[in-house]
């Protein structure tokens, strides 16, 4: 184990450090990232995006399965298409929305199961059980 230590940092590992500093992604790429899970962090984009994981739907089916109005799936969507989170296919007069590609797919997957098996360890966390 190869230490060293500078004016505020100790670390015991410096080569390993050194080589995840390297493999760090941007700081472009972690702010889009970020952000992503930002859109993801509102529970009623959730269930929007919960309710495509079925297939594409419209605004008016998104709505009613939501429970939420036509105007806020509406703005909702335009945040998520800006983000490329969800794309829109368009058939006459009606837009139909689906998931961007498999990637967002796996992303609500992964994060549905975590939540299904993980119990909270801080009482922070038990708050909206």
């Amino acid at each position: 184990m190869n230490s060293y230590s500078d004016d505020h940092l100790m670390v015991a590992d410096a080569d390993r450090a050194a080589a995840i500093r390297e493999r760090m992604p941007s700081s472009e790429s972690l702010d889009d990232t970020a952000e992503i899970f930002g859109l993801l962090s509102d529970p009623g984009r959730l269930r929007m995006l919960v309710s495509l994981l079925d297939g594409e739907l419209c605004v008016s089916d998104l709505a009613a399965v939501t429970g939420h109005s036509e105007s806020a799936v509406s703005h909702a969507l335009r945040l998520l298409r800006a983000h490329r989170v969800v794309s829109v296919r368009r058939s006459g007069r009606l837009a139909y929305y689906r998931l961007e590609d498999p990637h967002v797919r796996m992303l609500l997957d992964l994060a549905l199961a975590h939540t299904e098996h993980a119990q909270p360890v801080h009482v922070e966390c038990e708050r909206g059980r």
